[in-house]
């Protein structure tokens, strides 16, 4: 290895924060360190709650972030190697708070089906910058509209320097563009294997705020930094690829004629539409973007390539079929977020739900759905909590740690609304 290469060891907390530690070269093998359990039971503001699973009034033991040389990337910094570790109790066992763990448990569950399952997912942000008394300030995009790229839409050229750096990173883009309101941007990855396309999210994410505060700009995947301004998403797409390496969710156009597979995964989605927000939108922000009539995720429904649903098939066939779920954002951690729709989906396929019919209305006028998510974060907590399947499927030792972080939440956000509640957040997300 180079004299001062190092390695920059990884994984996603509860909170969607990269916790991270630098080593030295010689630990470019396989290798572990050793972090604080403490970390479960730490809130955005840094108060320190006895979570379930932290062992907070425990001693605050250790724990093991368990690495493999194969694992070992290229990073964005200079003479630094990346790589993303799994977590394990002290006695060798998964850590339950993991949601990368709870993830690959997810794969390994379809895999025994004989599924492997393929992801790809959209992240949405908002830039800022810093006024002349040091507030963040909406980015001045002076031309920008959606679909848009070039100067006008980012005239810093921060969108150029994340796509070069990204570039040179090993990271497959599939584009980058400007969204719907400005300084709205958005930043697709190509479709992978789930594991590799969420590894990479988590990874890119980390990189694209890195390289964005080099040049003045707080890109924040919050979904709803600007009240009166659309949302930010993080829609999550997959497929699975049969034992014949063929994707399985088939010809999605007609839904008379879509494969079990797919109806059972829908059907699951929609059955477990309420639960999922807990976990997916999980933050007290997220619900100024949950709303009906923002193309949100907000209504317990299904369509064929139609933006109002919060479950769209592809009109695309054969190999580029998939299914969309709408509703998560980039405050979720997104090994969890990727987890929670997987086995949401697992459990309306092998459980056999039925499936309702398809959207027929705009969704922004009328609609047929007359379920929606919960209205705030208190609500989508208690939702989650009272659908045993989805908690045991996800794990209910992550839950139980999540619903405990985020009613503490609650409580340190109320009454913060506008700018107070988005400085709450905006460092962080």
């Amino acid at each position: 290895m180079a004299t001062g290469e190092r390695l920059r060891l990884l994984f996603c907390d509860h909170l969607n924060l990269a916790r991270s530690k630098y080593l030295p070269a010689a630990k470019m093998g396989d290798g572990s360190s050793r972090f604080c359990l403490g970390v479960y039971a730490v809130s955005y503001a840094k108060d320190l709650i006895p979570a379930p699973g932290s062992k907070m009034l425990e001693g605050l033991p250790d724990y093991d972030a368990v690495y493999k040389a194969a694992d070992i990337r290229d990073g964005w910094q200079k003479g630094t190697k990346i790589v993303v570790a799994d977590q394990y109790d002290n006695d060798g066992t998964p850590l339950p708070l993991c949601g990368r763990g709870a993830l690959k448990r997810a794969i390994a569950e379809w895999q025994a089906l004989g599924f492997s399952p393929k992801v790809g997912l959209e992240l949405e942000a908002y830039a800022f910058c810093r006024d002349e008394n040091g507030k963040w300030v909406p980015y001045e995009t002076p031309g920008a509209f959606v679909y848009s790229t070039g100067p006008f839409t980012d005239p810093r050229g921060f969108t150029d320097a994340i796509w070069e750096k990204a570039t040179e990173a090993g990271f497959r883009i599939d584009c980058f563009t400007s969204e719907y309101d400005s300084p709205q941007f958005e930043f697709t990855l190509t479709y992978d294997d789930a594991l590799k396309a969420v590894d990479d999210i988590f990874l890119f994410r980390l990189l694209a705020r890195e390289v964005a505060l080099e040049h003045g700009i707080l890109l924040t995947f919050m979904p709803k930094p600007i009240l009166n301004l659309a949302g930010s998403g993080l829609h999550v797409n997959f497929s699975f690829a049969g034992k014949d390496g063929k994707n399985a969710i088939g010809d999605a156009t007609d839904p008379a004629q879509m494969p079990a597979l797919t109806r059972g995964c829908i059907a699951g989605l929609m059955h477990h539409h309420a639960g999922m927000a807990g976990l997916v939108a999980p933050t007290v922000n997220s619900y100024q973007r949950l709303k009906p009539a923002s193309l949100s995720g907000f209504w317990r429904n299904w369509g064929v390539d139609h933006r109002g649903v919060t479950t769209r098939l592809s009109a695309e066939g054969g190999a580029k079929s998939r299914i969309e779920h709408r509703m998560g954002d980039g405050a979720a951690n997104p090994y969890t977020m990727v987890a929670t729709i997987l086995q949401a989906a697992k459990l309306g396929f092998v459980n056999n739900y039925a499936l309702a019919p398809a959207e027929t209305a705009d969704c922004l006028e009328n609609q047929d759905a007359r379920e929606g998510v919960a209205e705030t974060l208190t609500g989508a907590l208690d939702a989650l909590e009272a659908d045993k399947a989805l908690v045991q499927a996800v794990g209910p030792g992550l839950i139980d740690n999540h619903v405990f972080i985020k009613r503490h939440e609650v409580e340190r956000v109320a009454g913060l609304e506008g700018d107070a509640q988005r400085d709450y957040y905006i460092n962080y997300i």
